[in-house]
């Protein structure tokens, strides 16, 4: 019986093996893009609601969800700001770690203060924006490219150029 578990086995441990090495060869950048587009789109909806009916916003920053030492009308209005604003940046790439630190602020205060709740939800939420902030946004990104700008700029790059040309 033994003769015949360990193809069967071996079979499978290879397929394993051949299956993991294909899915490790999606490239970061694609997944970091997918994690700037989706949570950009999480904030940026929040930010459009608030938008589209302002005054309703107030009203729940006011009754539901009575934030501390911040008039409703402010906290609705940052929030707005920040929800509609920090997304293009992430769907950019450009300044994208700075970005996710205004939505990691808002998760801290949702989950905080707002739904203790929802801190599933939060923790997903977060851990996708701290990725982001500690892998930074890929090469699909500004970043990247004006990363690349500032290397072929910096004085080292430009002397080491300047050392070549003079020696061909």
């Amino acid at each position: 019986m033994s003769d015949f578990a360990q193809p069967a086995t071996s079979t499978f441990r290879s397929r394993f093996v051949a299956v993991r090495a294909l899915l490790e060869r999606l490239p970061m950048s694609a997944i970091l893009l997918a994690m700037r587009i989706a949570m950009g789109f999480v904030f940026f909806n929040a930010g459009l609601l608030k938008l589209r009916s302002f005054d309703f916003a107030v009203q729940l920053f006011a009754n539901e969800y009575r934030l501390p030492l911040i008039p409703p009308e402010l906290a609705a209005r940052l929030a707005m700001t920040v929800e509609l604003g920090a997304p293009l940046f992430l769907f950019a790439g450009f300044a994208t770690r700075l970005a996710t630190l205004p939505l990691l602020g808002m998760t801290l205060v949702i989950v905080t203060l707002v739904y203790p709740a929802s801190w599933v939800e939060s923790l997903l939420w977060g851990s996708v924006l701290v990725t982001i902030l500690t892998r930074g946004p890929g090469v699909i990104s500004l970043d990247h490219l004006v990363e690349k700008w500032f290397e072929r700029h910096s004085p080292s790059s430009l002397m080491s150029q300047h050392v070549t040309k003079a020696a061909g």
